[in-house]
């Protein structure tokens, strides 16, 4: 604790150093749209020359629509402009006596063309880019309507979401999830468990950050993806239902309201989902033990049936003209009941019959997540000095409850009541999860600014099982079995404290990172009292360089390093059972793995194109991996160990196209080389190969009939120590139509048309080989509603770009 106490000292004791003596005006103000009085994130604001209209220096509104940046004293156009709007100019005058300009709000309205009174629309980018993140506008996303958020994450380019619930961003997986800038602790064996919870019409945007600052947590070695929930903020009462229905009995409703006043805005929100999803799977074994049929197949069908209640509520209250106050609630209720049949085959050499089984699994399951929160941000000055504050409590509860009933039947089809067998398996969880957070930022009026905070994150995750089983000599009464019972608890505390720098010098743009983390965990098994502490302290730095070229091209290089700590189900040295020939069991001994990430990038815009180009490059040690051995008995145990390296170098290239007024294209590719080195663990346990990604996302808007979505993508082979991922690929499409001026919107979709997206793994071993394929139902139809109603709208008939507030410029003229 005393590294982190020097560390905080240093980087508060710096900021008092940094302050600048320059004569730059301070020039800020905010964009909104116009019509739907929404803010609009990354519109770009320049300043030109009054004498030959080019470009002399600009910024980029932020989430909320505001923007700040320093600029020379002079005579300028301002020119504030966003794809798909109308561009808004003015004649303006900074002096040098004046150390802050406040422009107000800037309302921008749509680029339509007025034909016979038939308005032709066009169309809005879902994708915009920062230095450090790409945020993707999934709110109104076609293909995803009705589903959940796996679904929609599946959806867009850089990441691949298989069939067992694995999420890769650029081929590597470890990824970070945060709900609203936060990780989540809802139950769920893995990520695609967590993520069901969420309808994907609860989601208003995605943000990918592939190389993240030290300004984020260093855990994630592949990157972060924040699910940004949907919260209106417009004034008065406003709000939208909606609902659909998708084939083989899948629904989905909710409701949005928001109330907006003088001095706050209260929001709620409810969410609900019944979802029955087939499955089926098939594996085939062949393995090379003495005493044992050297052939197991088996096919597995099944279906779950879920349902899931969200409720969020609260306000952000202005408690002063710099003090923003918000409180958050949030539940999350899910009601799970799985049944499955597995049919297992024991074949000998020349493929004839030895034994056969059936296996029928019944798995139920409730569960209950609430969080709360409280934040506080006090704009200090008018210069952008801010201080951001939250505290958030998370807390879940899962019960769940498996019952197997498994019959043997020998060569000739007969049953052997000798060999049959009942199990039980109880297994309640619950976590909690503390974080607290104090963020501060402070521009310099020569274009510096620093930005430093404090964080801590504190969770518990308990995790047990009686596992019990019965036959014939107990009249097929479940006893428990003491060797497959246990229970593990799992205390992590991380203490983090960073500090960044960011400024320009002329074209050149750089931010300097500095990110210490002290990590103290704690395991514990309850049946063997075993107690393993792992304590210890790292320092990540991240570096951001930018060139720009012209306007809209830029050349950008940056440099960062990362951790991924073992999670609670790599950990828990439970066994859990898929059937008698496959075991999965946690590591309680695994180590935190490192990666050093490097990018090198490219974006050039013109007028009806976008390319954006990145070669990276990442190197990791002890990595966490999937490991399976086959032991005497003929059982394949799974389990998670720390691999010496892996590489991973690739290039991707996204080029985003407006091909006409009416259609939009983006296509990303990802062509990658990885190698895994684990002969630390068993001699030739290393793999290596190439691999890509390719996406595609199209919008066409039809003039007075729909707009059309098209989205594809395709995973090539993912490299294991043991063998890969096969590749997959699928291809979605969906229609929209609004109707009532607006107010309401009509779609329909269908994903995975062609019934392809299937999760297929390869896995080769001295003792033993495998093939299996699973998949989750894909492919689905659904049809969704939604209304709009409420809201504030000031009827002033101007169809023109303007200003509202702000300073006055002594009558410039607009354009």
């Amino acid at each position: 604790m005393n590294k982190i106490s020097l560390i905080t000292t240093l980087l508060f004791f710096t900021i008092l150093s940094l302050d600048s003596l320059a004569q730059d005006v301070r020039l800020r103000g905010k964009v909104m749209d116009g019509n739907r009085e929404i803010a609009l994130e990354f519109a770009n604001v320049a300043l030109l020359s009054s004498s030959d209209s080019t470009v002399v220096t600009g910024g980029m509104s932020d989430l909320d629509g505001s923007f700040e940046f320093p600029a020379p004293a002079g005579a300028y156009i301002l020119r504030v402009g966003f794809i798909g709007y109308v561009e808004f100019y003015e004649r303006i005058t900074l002096t040098a006596n004046k150390n802050s300009v406040n422009l107000g709000t800037i309302t921008l309205v749509e680029d339509a063309q007025n034909l016979d009174e038939v308005v032709v629309e066009g169309v809005t980018s879902m994708f915009e880019s920062d230095i450090d993140k790409r945020t993707y506008n999934v709110e109104n996303s076609i293909v995803a309507e009705g589903q959940t958020a796996s679904q929609l994450l599946s959806t867009l380019p850089s990441i691949q979401v298989d069939d067992e619930g694995g999420i890769t961003m650029r081929g590597s997986g470890n990824i970070l999830i945060y709900i609203n800038g936060r990780p989540s602790n809802l139950s769920g064996d893995d990520t695609e468990s967590i993520l069901s919870q969420f309808p994907a019409n609860s989601i208003k945007s995605v943000e990918l950050i592939t190389n993240p600052s030290s300004r984020y947590d260093a855990t994630g070695v592949g990157g972060i993806i924040n699910i940004v929930l949907k919260k209106n903020e417009k004034t008065g009462f406003n709000g939208q239902v909606n609902a659909s229905i998708g084939t083989r009995e899948k629904y989905q409703a909710g409701i949005n309201l928001n109330y907006g006043i003088e001095k706050a805005n209260f929001y709620a929100s409810y969410n609900w989902q019944d979802r029955r999803q087939l499955e089926n799977g098939e594996s085939a074994r062949n393995n090379y033990l003495e005493g044992f049929s050297p052939r197991l197949e088996q096919i597995q069908d099944g279906h779950e049936v879920e349902q899931t209640h969200l409720i969020r509520a609260g306000v952000d209250y202005n408690i002063s003209d710099r003090g923003l106050l918000g409180v958050y609630f949030q539940g999350n209720f899910d009601d799970e009941v799985e049944f499955s049949d597995i049919r297992q085959r024991n074949l000998s050499q020349n493929g004839s019959l030895d034994s056969s089984s059936v296996r029928i699994n019944d798995e139920f399951s409730n569960s209950g997540n609430y969080e709360g929160g409280i934040n506080y941000t006090w704009n200090i000055d008018s210069l952008g000095q801010k201080l951001y504050t939250s505290l958030s409590y998370a807390y879940d509860d899962r019960d769940q409850m498996d019952f197997s009933d498994q019959a043997y039947f020998d060569a000739d089809g007969n049953s052997d009541l000798t060999k049959r067998f009942i199990q039980r398996n109880d297994r309640p969880r619950t976590s909690t999860l503390y974080v607290a957070q104090m963020d501060y930022e402070k521009p310099f009026q020569n274009g510096a600014s620093v930005e430093t905070g404090l964080k801590a994150t504190i969770g518990n995750w308990q995790r047990s099982q009686e596992f019990a089983q019965g036959d014939e000599f107990t009249d097929f009464v479940p006893a428990v079995v003491d060797s497959l019972s246990d229970g593990y608890d799992f205390n992590e505390k991380v203490y983090a404290a960073y500090f960044t720098y960011r400024n320009t010098m002329g074209k050149f743009g750089y931010q300097l990172g500095l990110r210490g983390e002290y990590t103290e965990t704690l395991g514990e098994t309850v049946r063997d009292q075993e107690s393993i502490p792992n304590n210890y302290f790292n320092v990540f730095p991240s570096a951001f360089l930018s060139y720009s070229i012209a306007e809209e091209n830029e050349l950008t290089l940056n440099y960062t390093r990362r951790i991924s700590r073992p999670g609670i189900w790599g950990l828990a040295p439970l066994y859990r059972l898929r059937d008698q020939y496959n075991f999965s069991i946690g590591n309680p001994y695994l180590q935190p793995e490192f990666t050093d990430s490097y990018e090198v990038g490219y974006m050039k815009g013109w007028e009806r194109y976008l390319l954006n180009a990145t070669v990276y490059h990442r190197y990791s040690t002890d990595v966490e991996t999937r490991i399976t051995i086959l032991t005497d008995d003929n059982v394949a145990i799974q389990s998670r160990q720390n691999a010496d390296t892996r590489s991973s170098t690739g290039f991707e290239l996204i080029n985003q196209v407006q091909v006409f007024n009416n259609l939009d294209a983006t296509l990303t590719g990802n062509l990658f080389y990885s190698k895994v080195n684990a002969e630390n663990i068993e001699e030739e346990f290393s793999n290596e190969n190439f691999s890509w990604t390719l996406n595609l996302l199209a919008n066409w808007l039809i003039p007075k009939w729909f707009n059309v979505q098209v989205q594809g993508n395709y995973r090539g082979p993912i490299v294991l120590p043991q063998g890969q991922i096969e590749p997959q690929y699928s291809v979605n499409v969906g229609l929209r139509k609004d109707l009532f001026n607006g107010k309401a919107t009509i779609s329909a979709n269908v994903s995975d048309i062609f019934n392809t997206r299937n999760f297929r793994i390869t896995t080769n071993n001295p003792r033993f080989d495998e093939k299996r394929v699973f998949q989750r139902e894909t492919r689905i139809g659904t049809l969704a509603f939604t209304y709009r109603f409420g809201g504030f709208k000031e009827k002033n008939g101007s169809n023109r770009s303007h200003r509202e507030g702000g300073d006055d410029f002594g009558g410039g003229d607009d354009f």
